[in-house]
């Protein structure tokens, strides 16, 4: 299926229920539970790219104070933290435009627990609803109003202090993935 040029894929990853994703950023460590039960899709899809090295080297691109901190552009990977932070055209595009090259199929309609609260970690897209790929969010409080329109596939176990800190252009180190 084609979705503005990017195919709707279907991860492989078989998820267990116990993924803790941990994501080393310049600024500290951040746990994040993941939520295998109520998001597969995004879980398996999240897992695939940390376990490929796809989100090692990346950078956060967007801050929106007391909303949220946003990363998962691979555009970002070349570039300067300072011409992150500042916006500017990359060597692979404009940050907050790249992605994996496919998008996933929404989850926040079927997710018993899709709630946006303070250090969730949901899924960007764009106007489709099947449109995300690898541009993930980290909430700075709650935000329930991204409730019915965006997929919350992690909770934040450790760290809370360590995304309260980040801004645009800081690293994401490495994005590893313990089983527990």
């Amino acid at each position: 299926m084609a979705l503005f040029g990017k195919r709707l894929y279907t991860p492989t990853y078989k998820v267990s229920g116990g993924e803790v994703a941990v994501l080393e950023t310049s600024k500290g460590t951040i746990r994040v539970r993941l939520d295998g039960e109520g998001a597969p899709i995004h879980v398996a899809n999240f897992c695939e790219l940390a376990t490929s090295g796809f989100y090692d080297g990346l950078k956060f691109h967007r801050y929106v104070p007391g909303f949220v901190i946003q990363g998962g552009c691979p555009n970002t990977r070349d570039m300067s933290p300072e011409d992150v932070a500042a916006g500017r055209i990359g060597p692979s595009g404009m940050p907050g435009t790249g992605g994996p090259g496919y998008a996933i199929h929404e989850e926040y309609t079927t997710n018993p627990r899709n709630s946006h609260v303070d250090g969730a970690l949901a899924m960007a897209r764009s106007q489709d609803p099947n449109s995300a790929g690898s541009q993930f969010y980290l909430c700075l409080g709650a935000q329930h109003t991204l409730d019915s329109n965006y997929t919350v596939f992690g909770t934040t176990i450790e760290g809370l202090d360590v995304i309260a800190t980040l801004r645009a252009g800081d690293a994401i180190n490495s994005v590893k993935i313990e089983d527990r």
